[in-house]
């Protein structure tokens, strides 16, 4: 009896995990900017071979700039995805995407 009680338990338990993990949104557009930057910084802070305190001082300094990303094609790669996750079509999604790219959204 003991052994169904946990058994129980345990498919619960990964049937709400499971679950919490299909919930998960899509990130947005600044998230993915900024997932862009910390790969940039964090290769840059590689090539320039950078440990501990240095490390530190030059990936808080490289994130906290406050530049867009860094290329039309990054832009272009953002938008688009956000556009597909809010499922544009048409017109809507050419007016979407020419907003975003001028940096409106």
């Amino acid at each position: 009896m003991k052994v169904m009680i946990v058994l129980a338990a345990f498919v619960l338990s990964t049937g709400v995990a499971f679950a919490a993990d299909q919930e998960k949104k899509a990130p947005s557009p600044a998230q993915l900017a900024q997932q862009e930057k910390m790969k940039t910084c964090n290769a840059e802070a590689g090539k320039k071979e950078l440990k501990g305190d240095e490390r530190k001082k030059f990936m808080s300094e490289c994130l906290g700039s406050k530049e867009a990303p860094a290329t039309q094609q990054d832009k272009m790669k953002i938008c688009n995805a956000e556009a597909g996750k809010k499922e544009l079509k048409g017109d809507e999604r050419k007016k979407f995407m020419s907003e975003c790219l001028k940096g409106g959204k």
